[in-house]
C-alpha cells in the first residue's frame, strides 16, 4: 500500500469486526503489546460494541489499518468516568501515523461518550507506544512491577494517563 495515500478515521462499525480482529492478532503474536495470547475472532470483536466504549478504525485506500478502543476500566460505580483504552496498527502500516490517528479521533468520541479519563498499560520496551502516548498528552504514571505473566515471564508495564 503506498504510504502517500490519505488516512481517515471514523467510528468502527460491528462490519469492521474481522479487520479488528486481524489486526489485534497481529499485536497478539507479536507480543509487544499485549499479555493476550488467544487470537481473537471477529465475533469476539463484536462483543467489544456496547453502545458506550467508543471504537475508532483508520482506513487508507478504502483498508482498515489501524484502530482504536475504549473498554471498561474497572466495574466500580465511581469510575463511570475512566475508561482503558487500546490501540493497535497493521504491521505493515505502523511508524506511518496511523496509531495516531485513531487515538487523536478516539479522543473526541470518549469525550462525547463523557468520559473524562482514559487510562492504559504499556510494556516498557514498546518505546513506539510510549512516545506515541506521552506526544498526544498521556503522562506516565509509574511502572506495575510484575504485573502479568505473557509466556511464562512476569513482565512490567509503564502506567499511562490522559485527561480528556
Amino acid at each position: 500500500m503506498n504510504p502517500q495515500l490519505a488516512m481517515s478515521a471514523r467510528a468502527a462499525t460491528r462490519a469492521d469486526s474481522g479487520n479488528i480482529a486481524r489486526i489485534y492478532n497481529q499485536g497478539i503474536e507479536d507480543r509487544v503489546a499485549t499479555f493476550e495470547t488467544r487470537p481473537r475472532t471477529a465475533a469476539d470483536v463484536e462483543n467489544w460494541f456496547d453502545a458506550k466504549h467508543p471504537i475508532i478504525v483508520v482506513e487508507q485506500a478504502g483498508e482498515v489499518v489501524a484502530f482504536a478502543s475504549t473498554s471498561t476500566y474497572r466495574p466500580r460505580e465511581c469510575y463511570a468516568g475512566i475508561a482503558e483504552v487500546s490501540v493497535y496498527v497493521a504491521r505493515e502500516r505502523r511508524g506511518c501515523g496511523a496509531g495516531r490517528l485513531a487515538l487523536s479521533a478516539l479522543f473526541d468520541a470518549a469525550r462525547a461518550a463523557r468520559f473524562h479519563k482514559l487510562v492504559s498499560r504499556v510494556f516498557p520496551e514498546n518505546s513506539a507506544s510510549l512516545r506515541m502516548t506521552g506526544a498526544l498528552g498521556f503522562r506516565e504514571v509509574g511502572v506495575y512491577r510484575r504485573h502479568g505473566q505473557l509466556d511464562g515471564a512476569w513482565r512490567d508495564v509503564v502506567i499511562v494517563e490522559k485527561l480528556l
